[in-house]
């Protein structure tokens, strides 16, 4: 289970995550939905322990994001849209292989692993290739691969479809309702309402750093009887957003 708890961040002047609060319970998918800019991204920064709160905490898997943030490591996997921070000079398998070693995992694991997810993510043909020369969804694939090759408890994925064509969306989709089958606990964040629709149990909607709203879907449609793209607009209260 994941709770946060009256999380803040500042940047000097600037409140960037404003006392955001919100459960997930184990193996759910729950969805952080917001414009760009409206502090997705820094909120996941905050729950990977890759930024520091200014005030609040969360419980992550057990472990108190503030007072043990390498329990919280050992809990999650990550990956943050547009930054893959994949070894380009390294093939697919190699960069797998050195994030399981990474967490800990014996060769053994590592290679029954990496043949798992090149099957279900179709990565098979490029395995033993240098991702330096990838297209943007063949290093999307790798980079999700990596980031739960240790297989976490929780994932943690900030837009993972985010400028991927169509077919990689939709097999980027499928996985993510294979983890949740699997128990699996996920917080991603997105600005499309399809995708919050088709694959989130709740949802938090998050603008200029302040949560707006939490709860389930079904509970935000019939408190605004309205659709979703309808009621994030008013929530909001910007029509650019979507």
């Amino acid at each position: 289970m994941i709770e946060v708890i009256n999380l803040q961040k500042k940047f000097k002047d600037f409140e960037a995550v404003k006392n955001v609060s919100f459960k997930v319970e184990k193996g759910k998918v729950f969805g952080l939905l917001g414009e760009n800019g409206a502090g997705k991204t820094t909120t996941l920064r905050l729950l990977s322990t890759m930024l520091k709160p200014t005030s609040g905490t969360a419980n992550i898997g057990g472990y108190d994001l503030v007072k043990n943030p390498e329990g919280v490591r050992s809990k999650i996997g990550i990956l943050f849209g547009g930054e893959t921070g994949l070894y380009d000079r390294l093939t697919a398998r190699e960069n797998m292989e050195y994030f399981g070693l990474l967490n800990g995992m014996s060769k053994t694991d590592i290679n029954k692993r990496i043949k798992e997810l090149s099957d279900i993510l179709d990565m098979n043909e490029y395995i033993d290739r240098r991702v330096g020369k990838f297209s943007k969804g063949m290093k999307q694939k790798v980079a999700i691969a990596r980031s739960i090759v240790h297989s976490p408890e929780i994932m943690l994925f900030d837009e993972p479809t985010s400028g991927l064509d169509v077919t990689v969306t939709r097999l980027v989709h499928g996985f993510i309702k294979s983890l949740k089958e699997e128990g699996k606990t996920i917080i991603f964040s997105s600005h499309h309402m399809d995708e919050v629709e088709k694959l989130c149990d709740s949802v938090g909607i998050i603008n200029k750093g302040k949560i707006v709203y939490v709860g389930t879907l079904d509970e935000l449609k019939n408190k605004y009887d309205k659709d979703l793209e309808e009621i994030f607009v008013e929530l909001v209260g910007d029509k650019s957003a979507i």
